[in-house]
């Protein structure tokens, strides 16, 4: 199969797909990649069952897809192609929850010297970036790299990465507690599908109602959690999108566990549990578990709830999420403390003390914590994050927290 033949057998899948005809798309993506004699070609058709997969989620073939692509464009030595490559490459590992290999097929991409092309790639690449740094809890640094994804986004006008990037940012802000943010940034993105997206896929109207829900459930809003919710699920279930999915079935349990009903929150649990195993996304799972427990703990079995915990830290482990294990020891530490249990109660403090220093979850100027309730945060530009109190009474000319680490020893 030639140049040509390539091309339009490849259009004709993108026009199967776009319409909902997913396998008879995914059929004439395969036979172009088993018949194509074109390079090019066959990197673009990879391009195109890599997204597929990715919104499918079946992402161990997503994986595969990338690195089949990666050795194309590495027989093709284009750094176009092969910034592309490692940018999916990134993004598989990402959804994975393989977040080091994230970050370091990130790097590789940013050190990239390609043309116009490979720089307008760079913003996706900042954002998958973000999404891993607050997978591993590494707050300033997903910040850091959502900021920066945001000036390639509004620098190359692409309103589509802003969107992302502006769910992204809710999603950071809902760990970091200031809620009003988190509801901030996906109104935002909900904005810009209103706006400007008359021909983008609705996947981008369902992404940005499930995490102004999430906002919502936080800030006690229950309805409106659960109407966004609906229609975010709606979405996901006319386009097959099986890891969005998963999220809406958590964000009801999580909505209906805060309606202290068990009986409707365990099944929805249980159902984001089996998309999630099936997917491979074990940030997803761990955050089943948490909730979980809090329901078990709702209903006063606190054995149950401490075997929950454990699985959720099991995989916190092998992620190196530490933001969950500071909500796994924070629960185990009420449960040991209501049985009086003070040998593992101490266990429990000193491993959730460390967790707090590891995660560096204070503020630089009042010391006190943050993401432990409810407040309005203010990031600097350098992305350390304080209390927008503390800002406004003590002002600042710089960064309290750079300056302490510019400070030499010897001149302390």
């Amino acid at each position: 199969m030639g140049q040509d033949q390539t091309k339009l057998q490849i259009e004709k899948g993108l026009r199967l797909y776009q319409s909902n005809q997913t396998d008879k798309a995914l059929n004439v993506w395969t036979n172009v990649l088993w018949k194509t004699s074109d390079p090019g070609g066959k990197f673009r058709v990879l391009g195109c069952l890599i997204t597929a997969h990715s919104e499918m989620g079946k992402y161990k073939d997503m994986l595969k897809y990338a690195l089949t692509q990666i050795d194309t464009a590495r027989e093709m030595e284009d750094p176009d192609y092969l910034t592309e490559g490692y940018l999916n490459l990134a993004r598989s590992n990402e959804k994975l929850c393989d977040f080091q290999k994230t970050v370091s097929y990130c790097k590789t991409c940013l050190n990239m010297q390609g043309t116009t092309v490979s720089l307008q790639l760079n913003g996706q690449v900042c954002l998958s970036m973000g999404n891993a740094y607050l997978g591993l809890s590494v707050f300033q640094k997903a910040l850091e790299s959502y900021e920066k994804a945001l000036r390639y986004a509004h620098n190359n006008d692409d309103k589509m990465l802003e969107c992302r990037v502006c769910c992204s940012l809710g999603n950071i802000y809902v760990h970091l507690k200031d809620y009003e943010k988190a509801l901030f940034f996906p109104c935002k993105a909900a904005e810009l599908v209103n706006d400007y997206g008359k021909g983008w896929s609705l996947k981008y109207r369902a992404m940005s109602q499930y995490h102004m829900s999430v906002a919502y459930r936080k800030l006690e809003r229950l309805p409106d959690a659960m109407e966004c919710c609906e229609e975010s699920m709606k979405i996901a279930l006319q386009h097959g999108d099986r890891p969005l999915q998963a999220l809406c079935l958590l964000n009801f349990a999580d909505i209906h566990r805060c309606r202290s009903d068990g009986d409707k929150a365990f099944p929805r649990y249980e159902s984001a549990m089996g998309i999630m195993t099936e997917i491979g996304n074990r940030l997803g799972q761990s955050q089943v578990y948490l909730g979980v427990a809090k329901c078990w703990l709702l209903q006063k079995e606190l054995d149950k709830a401490l075997e929950s915990l454990q699985r959720a830290q099991e995989l916190a482990d092998g992620m190196g999420n530490k933001l969950c294990s500071l909500k796994v020891h924070s629960l185990s530490e009420g449960i040991y403390r209501t049985r009086g249990q003070q040998e593992e109660l101490r266990e429990q403090v000193v491993k959730f003390l460390q967790c707090v220093e590891e995660l560096e979850l204070y503020c630089g100027m009042c010391g006190e914590s943050i993401g432990d309730r409810d407040q309005k945060l203010q990031a600097l530009p350098c992305s350390h994050i304080f209390h927008l109190k503390c800002l406004q009474t003590n002002g600042t000319k710089g960064c309290p927290k750079c300056f302490k680490s510019s400070m030499k020893p010897g001149f302390v």
